[in-house]
């Protein structure tokens, strides 16, 4: 084996080395975005202000992580100067790390909403209208363990199990809406209140769909094609489409 060729087996390995580095710092950004968010909507169901506070205050972790993660991508291209495959691998980690620190930012937004509810002598809302908060909350961590799972494996029918499940949300929280509006026609002094939780379920959407970006990040670093903005029927055939 020639010295280049030792050499350049050398560069390869520590580019993988280091590209699994951050692969495990995008890992870790996940389970605190996931942790975030379920304690966020736990601290709705306890009523628990500081509880909500700590979830607000460790919100700076994401924000740390997040520019960690872009440190590294940087040091990454100015080191290596990576073209093709390793860019677009790069270009992906990088896309999947902002959309983790935004599903932090939506749970942030859940735990404001206790303090907004339960702190001082306001009223309290109706349970009732918190209802669709946890299981919206559900959905999009199942979201997210799929999109995590197929960026571990590279698995693209599990990033279309993301996308399908990113529908099905929307439809729920177009239900949740319908729902909240009969509390309205039954006493219009809920109006405060339900604005609020339209609110907070419309961060629990958007939380799911930066998971279902994720998901399309892995049809983008397996295919080399943007899907974010393509229906399930049109990813499924880029998907599925053979190779030439």
């Amino acid at each position: 084996m020639s010295m280049n060729e030792m050499m350049g087996g050398h560069i390869v390995n520590r580019f993988n080395d280091e590209m699994s580095q951050l692969h495990g710092l995008v890992l870790k950004l996940s389970e605190l975005a996931r942790s975030q968010m379920h304690d966020a909507v736990k601290t709705l169901d306890d009523e628990d202000c500081e509880a909500a506070q700590v979830v607000i205050e460790r919100d700076k972790k994401l924000n740390d992580l997040d520019i960690e993660a872009d440190d590294e991508i940087i040091r990454l291209i100015a080191k290596r100067q990576p073209m093709a495959k390793d860019l677009r691998d790069i270009i992906a980690v990088g896309k999947i790390v902002s959309d983790l620190e935004r599903i932090g930012d939506q749970a942030r937004w859940v735990a404001r909403m206790t303090i907004h509810f339960y702190d001082g002598d306001k009223l309290p809302p109706n349970h009732h209208l918190l209802d669709d908060i946890p299981r919206m909350a559900e959905m999009v961590d199942e979201m997210i363990i799929k999109a995590m799972g197929a960026f571990e494996n590279l698995d693209l029918e599990q990033a279309l199990d993301v996308i399908q499940l990113n529908l099905e949300l929307e439809n729920e929280f177009k239900s949740a809406l319908r729902r909240l509006s009969t509390y309205l026609m039954d006493d219009a002094r809920h109006v405060g209140h339900v604005t609020e939780v339209v609110l907070g379920l419309r961060a629990i959407e958007r939380a799911g769909g930066y998971a279902k970006n994720i998901a399309g990040y892995v049809v983008f670093l397996v295919k080399g094609t943007d899907v974010r903005h393509e229906s399930l029927e049109q990813v499924a055939a880029e998907v599925r489409a053979e190779a030439w």
